[in-house]
């Protein structure tokens, strides 16, 4: 093992590396300075050793080493349309829509939102638990963190949770620091529930453990107030990617694992779906522990929610199609359920 020394030099250069032209070797055999025997002139396995140390996987790798994540993006996608193809038609029922309702968290995440805008929204979802009561209302109202305050004390329909986007939403680039105190903040003010984004760029850089230990310490300060952590799946390049960064969220305490922002172009898709699922399906196995899913991000249609039901239902059974373990979250796609269900055009929110 070679390194570079600090020594006496006429050159001047008081560290020498590669660029250094004064014609000195600077480089001098160190293999037994790191060894630890304190014996110079040892022959001992003491780098052996160290190399063979550093290259021992981590824990992460060790649980990612539990699953298949080797896998092949044309398969996902001939999967996915074998279950549209079969499913989709027959879940188009009136009672899977009502339980889609019960499962949207209706989200209003706009630059330009006021409290007046949420204020509103809290107020038709009041006015929609009173006037149909035989229809089941959302599973929550997800707003930025500054509005839980405002939604906690305005909402008045039962089981309807208050959702915060937190964690530096929507990029996740900011300290750490910040992000803990900006959940703090939002369960202080009231938030039931807290939606982060993963760190994207510690996944894609492979700092596994930086962005599984984040997760982790957002999720103790949650305790039992459900955790959904964003993956940002459209920009993590493949199926293989979307299903190692299932597995270390669920792996660091995620409530639930959730598709997208629905921002810088990321939106859901039916193969992400796919993959998540799959995950959570395996996690299960291996830990008995059930972890929800949410699709967020481009989704309008009832035919775009079917999708997303059938695919849940396929992999991971009725007892995932709850609000607890099962959410959409959007905004224009609550009036769309409503009216279909309905029969005439409604504009309930």
């Amino acid at each position: 093992m070679k390194h570079n020394q600090e020594h006496e030099c006429e050159c001047g250069h008081e560290h020498h590396d590669k660029d250094c032209h004064c014609g000195h070797d600077h480089a001098h055999d160190c293999s037994h300075d790191d060894c630890g025997c304190g014996d110079p002139g040892c022959d001992c396995e003491g780098e052996d050793e160290d190399k063979e140390h550093l290259h021992q996987p981590s824990k992460y790798d060790a649980a990612l080493a539990k699953y298949e994540t080797n896998l092949d993006d044309a398969a996902v996608t001939q999967a996915v349309d074998a279950i549209i193809e079969a499913r989709v038609a027959e879940n188009n029922t009136e009672e899977v829509k009502k339980r889609i309702l019960s499962c949207l968290d209706l989200t209003s995440l706009r630059t330009t939102d006021t409290e007046e805008d949420i204020l509103h929204m809290v107020e038709r979802v009041n006015r929609f638990d009173d006037a149909h009561p035989d229809l089941p209302c959302v599973a929550a109202v997800c707003t930025y963190p500054n509005f839980s305050h405002l939604v906690s004390q305005s909402l008045e329909a039962d089981k309807v949770e208050v959702a915060a986007v937190s964690g530096g939403f929507p990029s996740s680039q900011t300290f750490t620091e910040v992000k803990v105190a900006e959940t703090a903040m939002a369960l202080h003010e009231g938030a039931t529930e807290i939606d982060i984004v993963m760190a994207v760029g510690k996944f894609l850089d492979g700092n596994y453990e930086d962005l599984c230990d984040e997760i982790d310490e957002l999720k103790s300060l949650c305790g039992e107030k459900l955790l959904k952590v964003i993956l940002e799946t459209g920009l993590l390049r493949s199926a293989a990617n979307v299903k190692r960064a299932s597995i270390l969220a669920m792996y660091s305490g995620a409530d639930f694992i959730k598709t997208s922002t629905g921002k810088d172009g990321s939106a859901a898709t039916p193969e992400a779906a796919y993959v998540m699922c799959q995950a959570i399906k395996e996690y299960h196995e291996q830990t008995g522990r059930m972890v929800g899913f949410k699709a967020a991000g481009g989704i309008r249609s009832v035919h775009d929610a079917l999708v997303y039901y059938s695919i849940v239902k396929e992999l991971l059974g009725t007892e995932w199609l709850t609000p607890r373990y099962f959410r959409i979250g959007a905004s224009s796609l609550a009036n769309a359920l409503v009216s279909d269900i309905v029969g005439e055009d409604m504009h309930c929110f």
